[in-house]
């Protein structure tokens, strides 16, 4: 898993050198002088070149394509058009006069050229016009005339021949022979234009190797943070690392590993469950994967949406399923893996390390829908407090902070909210168990509940009292107390299979176990575990409950029935009479057999009173103490103090005497 996950996170990362400084235009250079480690361009600056490129397309030429034949087809049906017009009434040098000025209009209009459609170029562009792709004549596009423009451009040639008389039946001649002879040709055009711009120069000037670049304390502006921006950009060109690709390569593998071996080594020594869970290490591996490759996407695509990635999502979800300690280090690990691919790596890893203090200080019982809405504001609102802390920093001023970037963080926080259908998907993928399942799972309605309700109803009352005494005793001693309450309600599922042969569920008053032998009753009462955890699995219960049923009773002794044996037979094995275990192995676990044992010995209490209550929770976890049965469960002996204290306080309660009520 280890090896697999650090080749696909180097897989993902950009194979490029990275330029080991930083440097802010406008602000003076920290590092030593500079020296040019090789020779290099200078790179114009991205201002300077789309310049360039504007200049070049507003003077490059427009091409236009012109059609002969539509001059000489006008003239010839002129001849037509003229004669049906004018009545040869009128006097032969009139006609000829009217005839030619006709004709001279007509070739004027040709010569400068009638556009096919109407265009938004500028008057200055310069025409080029093509017969058959080779360039006839140029001109300027205001010289050509288009169609809307027809009428008056007529009647001002006829105005200057003196012709205003005949105005009318010339522009009805014209309309019904003149065709356009001018089309714009797009692609000749267009490509044309591409070849200037191919021909822009993206460099001006070089700078040798060993050549001052830039001094410490200069103010990094113009030529300097060209040259500077030059020089970063080789560094990461593909070009210039092609024949160290190999050493890239390998000293990202070796970051990679030693962060996630940092990671590795956090779960061995604090989280030892979880590291020998092969299940649990892969959904942490996976989801450090999962936001790895969601950033590197983001960066690919467009590094302005960086900060719409969730990240905190990370810490929320193995907060969720682990513990708080254990979500923030996955989360710093992960930033710092993120720190070396994304722009202003500091600013980034500050933000994010931040946010993710912030997530893990205030989200807090994530199945409280009021809670994660408030958690989210909080963590946008200190993306934006701090990103607003160092744009001020780097400009000096608000001028010109970009406010589309705080969209971002408020885009980022309403994405962070799908952590909730997000937890129920790892939980179905994984089989891990989340607060939000536990929830559900305490509801005393759910089928399995019922069913021991109305198969075993003294059971079901024993379990309720259990998970009250459980959940108080673990909120005393900041242990899991939902976890605790529904492993109470759950524990006791097994006596279904027999739960005439259980106390608390006898109301005739007949014991079935007066007809077995001690060994028998023994074995069924055992069996109430083993018959729990089948239950429990054909229902589908978390692991982590069922850990409850496992470990309730530890490897103790049905003390009853052994003692009952041992009248007859003095050498009797006390195993044959013992819990198939294993011990509990975590305070959850540990609180469930004491609350379970008190719960269920105090029914036999007569009388009690404060004294009595004091010496009999006292006794009883005293002995499972001195059977070493919290051995293995990592519950210190000041926590177990505070559980007494607590069992004390809620059994006096519960066997408060009233005031008897006159009849």
């Amino acid at each position: 898993m280890f090896v697999c996950t650090t080749f696909l996170i180097v897989y993902l990362f950009p194979k490029s050198g990275k330029f080991k400084y930083n440097f802010e235009k406008g602000k003076p250079w920290q590092s030593e002088n500079l020296y040019a480690p090789f020779d290099f361009a200078i790179k114009k600056a991205e201002d300077e070149i789309n310049s360039e490129k504007r200049s070049i397309e507003s003077q490059a030429p427009l091409y236009f394509d012109e059609d002969e034949t539509v001059k000489v087809n006008a003239l010839d049906a002129y001849d037509i058009a003229f004669s049906n017009t004018f009545s040869d009434s009128l006097p032969r040098a009139t006609l000829n006069k009217l005839k030619s000025a006709g004709k001279d209009v007509l070739e004027n209009l040709y010569t400068l050229g009638l556009l096919s459609d109407t265009y938004t170029f500028g008057d200055d562009r310069i025409v080029e016009i093509l017969s058959g792709n080779v360039k006839k004549r140029n001109t300027v596009y205001e010289n050509l005339i288009e169609q809307e423009d027809l009428k008056s451009f007529i009647e001002r040639k006829l105005s200057s021949e003196g012709l205003n008389t005949y105005a009318s039946k010339f522009t009805s001649i014209f309309f019904d022979i003149v065709e356009p002879n001018l089309t714009y040709n797009k692609s000749f055009t267009e490509k044309a234009l591409q070849d200037e711009l191919n021909k822009i120069s993206y460099t001006r000037g070089s700078v040798e190797r060993g050549t001052l670049i830039i001094s410490k304390g200069e103010v990094v502006e113009g030529d300097k943070f060209q040259k500077l921006k030059s020089l970063q950009s080789e560094y990461e060109s593909q070009v210039w690392n092609e024949a160290n690709y190999n050493w890239i390569l390998f000293a990202y593998t070796l970051l990679v590993a030693l962060a996630l071996l940092m990671l590795l080594l956090f779960l061995r020594k604090y989280r030892i469950e979880v590291f020998d869970n092969n299940t649990k290490v892969t959904f942490i591996f996976f989801n450090v994967l999962l936001m790895v490759f969601i950033t590197t996407l983001v960066v690919n695509y467009n590094s302005e949406y960086l900060y719409v990635v969730p990240l905190c999502m990370l810490p929320l979800v193995l907060k969720a399923f682990f513990d708080a300690r254990l979500g923030m280090f996955t989360h710093v690990i992960t930033v710092l893996l993120l720190g070396s691919i994304v722009p202003n790596s500091y600013e980034y890893m500050f933000l994010q390390i931040l946010a993710g203090i912030v997530t893990i200080l205030t989200v807090s019982e994530l199945y409280k829908r009021a809670n994660l809405f408030i958690s989210v504001g909080q963590i946008t609102l200190i993306y934006i407090v701090a990103y607003f802390a160092f744009f001020v920093i780097h400009e000096g001023s608000i001028e010109t902070i970009n406010w589309n970037t705080f969209l971002l963080f408020i885009l980022c926080g309403l994405a962070t909210l799908f952590v909730q259908p997000l937890i129920y998907a790892y939980e179905k993928m994984f089989g891990l168990v989340s607060d939000v399942s536990l929830l559900e799972l305490s509801d005393t309605n759910t089928k399995l509940l019922k069913e021991l309700s109305n198969v075993s109803p003294g059971t079901f009352h024993h379990s309720l009292n259990v998970a009250n005494l459980a959940e108080a005793s673990a909120n005393e001693i900041g242990a899991n107390a939902m976890l605790v309450r529904v492993g109470a309600l759950y524990h006791d599922i097994g006596k279904m299979v027999n739960p005439n042969y259980f106390t608390e569920n006898q109301s005739t008053g007949i014991n079935p176990h007066d007809e077995l032998s001690s060994k028998e009753s023994a074995r069924i009462i055992t069996d109430h575990v083993i018959n729990g955890i089948e239950i429990a699995r054909k229902n589908n219960l978390p692991d982590r409950v069922i850990d409850f049923i496992r470990t309730h009773h530890g490897t103790s002794v049905v003390y009853y029935f052994y003692m009952k044996a041992k009248e007859m037979d003095k050498d009797i094995d006390s195993d044959l009479f013992r819990y198939p275990g294993p011990k509990p192995f975590s305070k959850e676990t540990a609180i469930l057999m004491m609350c379970d044992s008190v719960e269920a010995a105090s029914k036999s209490l007569k009388n009690p009173t404060s004294t009595k209550i004091d010496a009999f929770v006292e006794n009883i976890i005293n002995k499972q103490i001195d059977e070493e049965q919290f051995l293995n469960a990592n519950i210190t002996f000041k926590e177990i103090q505070s559980i007494k204290k607590v069992l004390k306080h809620k059994l006096a309660n519960i066997y408060h005497l009233r005031i008897e009520y006159p009849e």
